[in-house]
């Protein structure tokens, strides 16, 4: 069972990462004027920084996909959705409440209003989260349990 867990979470984590990635790195190299904004909490162009963003998901997608460390890929997706979390929060904190803008133009392509972007977007923000320290913590505690067993207590 909780290998089934593991693997459905690296294929679900890739998937999520892969299409906000590419989606991200697709409007980072559009045109719109916004895009040379300077971010308010990291200092970088808007289109600059949807494509570092959306590079570094992609690197942790490939990861998730191909890696046979669970923990590599768990610790990857737990850094980077504590990131994702910490810029969301930054936000909340600076007054900015409107959607956020985090799969660029693929919700015009798809027809998808921005609220609903951004509740997709937090809900699977709050499972990549949830699942990857879920499963450190699981191998952390499998871990100390073995040492355990091991030392004879």
């Amino acid at each position: 069972m909780a290998r089934i867990f593991k693997n459905t979470f690296c294929f679900s984590a890739g998937a999520i990462l892969a299409i906000a990635g590419i989606s991200k790195i697709w409007s980072g190299f559009g045109n719109a004027r916004v895009l040379l904004i300077p971010n308010p909490l990291l200092g970088l162009e808007f289109g600059h920084l949807l494509i570092v963003v959306g590079s570094i998901e992609l690197v942790v997608a490939l990861v998730c996909f191909f890696s046979r460390s669970i923990k590599l890929a768990a610790c990857l997706v737990a850094w980077l959705a504590t990131s994702v979390l910490f810029y969301r929060l930054g936000y909340n904190w600076m007054g900015y409440h409107k959607p956020c803008s985090c799969l660029g133009n693929l919700t015009d392509a798809i027809h998808l209003s921005p609220q609903a972007a951004d509740n997709i977007m937090k809900v699977a923000l709050a499972y990549l989260l949830i699942s990857s320290y879920f499963i450190l913590f699981g191998l952390a505690s499998n871990k100390v349990g073995s040492l355990n067993v091991s030392n004879g207590k």
